[in-house]
């Protein structure tokens, strides 16, 4: 009898350790996951991943709080979830900004700080201005910030990637502007819509309520292609100047954690990404569902990184 409870005792053990993953994973997830979004409210990435955070509460049948922690170029609320215990019940999200906020001295953390899961969304941008600014094309803009070198208030977020883009257009189209430092997309629109600024660079579904109310102008998108809901805004291409700005938004994880879980978030993310009420709801903002899957997106971020770095040296050498 004691040698049968032995046998049954090492069997259970042996499937205990052959399958600790998966049974790790089957009670996964049971309670909130909490969404740390590190941007304040309104800007693009809180607008995007609200709508994400929603749906995937309907994929993963648990509550998806968003919690907003802004600052530092968006690498406070990051800096954070480094720490945070690597169970899968702390997802947050990465874009563009986090290597360029590294590459320009800002945070000590990047995009290999964490475990990516998957990219959700894109969000092309547009270059914007002020409602009485005198130019309405984008050879306009250049023109008068040619005639008046250092006096176009540029609002961005400094040592960000708006910054680099910003960099960017100053050597593509040889002008000089003065740029004025906030914290997020949200707090540069406000700017831009109360005269604080002449120009800003943004994405549709921070702007275009702004835009609609007459608060400010798009001069032009950023992309290959007129966008559908602005096809009567020319692209910086038509104007010359063969410029894409994109933001790419992923969900990132803590270090360490249960690849099984990881699965399973991506898994969600997935279904959220075939969605066809999310994929309308994206596209009603004025962004694009840009599912990269776990097995793609960390490759994406060490390139998107590798670029970054080169495009920093730019800035910082200026």
């Amino acid at each position: 009898m004691f040698k049968k409870v032995s046998i049954i005792l090492v069997i259970v053990i042996c499937l205990v350790i052959g399958f600790g993953g998966s049974t790790f994973a089957k009670d996964y997830p049971n309670k909130p996951i909490e969404f740390i979004v590190p941007w304040a409210t309104g800007g693009g990435s809180d607008i995007l991943m609200r709508i994400v955070a929603k749906y995937l509460e309907k994929y993963l049948g648990v509550p998806v709080p968003v919690i907003n922690k802004p600052g530092v170029s968006g690498t406070l609320g990051l800096m954070e979830v480094v720490d945070k215990p690597n169970d899968g019940y702390t997802i947050s999200m990465i874009h563009e900004g986090l290597p360029t906020a590294y590459h320009l001295g800002i945070t000590e953390i990047n995009y290999d700080d964490f475990l990516p899961v998957a990219s959700i969304t894109g969000s092309p941008q547009y270059l914007a201005v002020a409602q009485d600014f005198p130019a309405n094309t984008v050879e306009e803009f250049v023109e008068y910030a040619k005639e008046h070198p250092n006096e176009v208030l540029f609002g961005c977020t400094m040592r960000g990637i708006i910054e680099i883009w910003g960099s960017l257009l100053e050597e593509n189209a040889g002008i000089r502007l003065k740029y004025v430092s906030y914290e997020g997309t949200g707090d540069r629109v406000k700017a831009l819509a109360g005269g604080f600024v002449n120009a800003i660079i943004v994405d549709y579904p921070s702007a275009n309520q702004f835009v609609k109310a007459g608060n400010f102008r798009f001069l032009a998108s950023a992309t290959k292609e007129r966008l559908k809901w602005t096809p009567d805004i020319p692209t910086m291409i038509e104007s010359g100047y063969d410029m894409e700005w994109s933001v790419r938004r992923g969900i990132v994880v803590p270090k360490g954690t249960p690849l099984d879980r990881v699965k399973i978030l991506e898994e969600g993310l997935k279904k959220v990404a075939q969605d066809k009420d999310f994929i309308e709801t994206i596209e009603t903002t004025g962004g694009d569902v840009d599912f990269i899957s776990f097995e793609d997106y960390g490759p994406y971020l060490k390139k998107l990184d590798e670029d970054t770095a080169l495009a920093a040296a730019k800035v910082i050498a200026r």
